[in-house]
């Protein structure tokens, strides 16, 4: 019964997830349309569709470290984070494969989100020289190092994530989160409520990264949020 009771919950969850994100979606895109830029589509994100997930899932998150950040800075964020912890409009580098989802791709293009192809040779550098770009023009990135979602643990960083962030000579920010993997696990949408804590590091400033190869800087950056994640567990227990 029990697990009658929590498919029935979470099925309900996924119909009012869908609508929600798909209602959200077509006002993004309508702002869009008569504003002509994504400053106002990409805030209705922070202040309405994600805040809106969370209630659903009856998740609570707990942040801190955020405060230090300027919101009109710009910044390269390592491990993914929510859109309603940051303080400033949010970029992601997502995978391509999202090119073929409806309602997603169309509000990633319109938004000026970043595809990545894996493997692209001459297409990856391109794409790499694209985010860089967006990151010289004031936009801050989010980009997911560990390549998919976690179990909890850190996980190994893929390097070349951090390529836009060397070749625009921008601060990286270290983020922990725990928690995720117990609200939402990996596989299915088995959603149960819970608290997610989110720490924000120090900003690690271009000057302290220079000279190094991206190898060397994902190194870095795993190391701080590797810290940030004991953190978390100390406080925990």
């Amino acid at each position: 019964m029990r697990k009658l009771a929590w498919l029935a919950v979470n099925t309900a969850q996924g119909l009012y997830t869908a609508v929600w994100s798909v209602g959200f979606i077509l006002a993004a895109l309508l702002v869009r349309l008569l504003t002509g830029g994504t400053r106002r589509p990409l805030a209705m994100a922070r202040q309405f569709w994600a805040p809106g997930l969370l209630w659903g899932a009856g998740a609570r998150i707990e942040a801190r470290g955020a405060e230090v950040l300027d919101p009109n800075g710009t910044y390269f964020f390592a491990i993914p984070v929510l859109f309603r912890t940051l303080p400033m409009n949010l970029h992601f580098i997502i995978k391509d494969e999202l090119r073929k989802v409806p309602f997603i791709a169309w509000y990633a293009r319109s938004m000026g989100m970043i595809f990545v192809k894996r493997g692209a040779g001459r297409g990856a550098l391109e794409q790499v020289r694209a985010a860089a770009t967006l990151i010289r023009g004031g936009r801050s990135i989010v980009s997911f190092p560990e390549g998919t979602r976690g179990n909890g643990s850190v996980q190994p960083f893929k390097s070349g994530v951090f390529l836009p962030a060397i070749e625009a000579t921008v601060a990286i920010v270290p983020i922990a989160i725990e928690g995720a993997a117990k609200v939402l696990p990996r596989h299915g949408f088995a959603v149960r409520p819970g608290t997610i804590q989110v720490v924000v590091g120090a900003p690690i400033p271009p000057e302290q990264l220079a000279g190094l190869d991206r190898h060397a800087v994902a190194e870095r950056v795993r190391d701080e949020v590797a810290a940030l994640h004991q953190s978390l567990v100390v406080e925990q227990g």
